[in-house]
């Protein structure tokens, strides 16, 4: 059974950083893209970075150049990286694991991060 547990949500003034880790067990697999994704209140849930198991990175537009995404497979983590929060960045930051062969994706329980302006 996939577990996905996230820390280091938190509230932040604008300008300031804050770092998100999500360490996975049970059988991920060797090929997989890991990712966080975020969920303002009254919007759709939407991807904020995602990594793969080699290392290739894909951002939103909208993070670009403020966040980095990283992994570290032997401890199954993966991190975010957050410079520049602004408060548009509010929202509930999910971890999500997406299996090379399988139909469906493992989510966290979600992380709030609050930007204060």
């Amino acid at each position: 059974q996939i577990q996905l547990v996230e820390s280091g949500g938190g509230l932040v003034q604008a300008g300031g950083s804050l770092r998100l880790s999500c360490t996975a067990s049970g059988n991920i697999g060797s090929v997989n893209t890991m990712g966080w994704y975020r969920q303002a209140r009254g919007e759709q849930r939407g991807l904020v970075a995602a990594i793969t198991t080699g290392g290739v990175r894909n951002y939103a537009d909208s993070v670009s150049g403020r966040f980095t995404i990283s992994r570290d497979n032997d401890k199954r983590t993966v991190y975010l990286q957050m410079n520049s929060l602004k408060p548009e960045d509010t929202a509930v930051y999910y971890c999500n694991l997406r299996r090379l062969g399988f139909p469906y994706d493992n989510w966290g329980q979600g992380t709030q991060v609050t930007v204060s302006s």
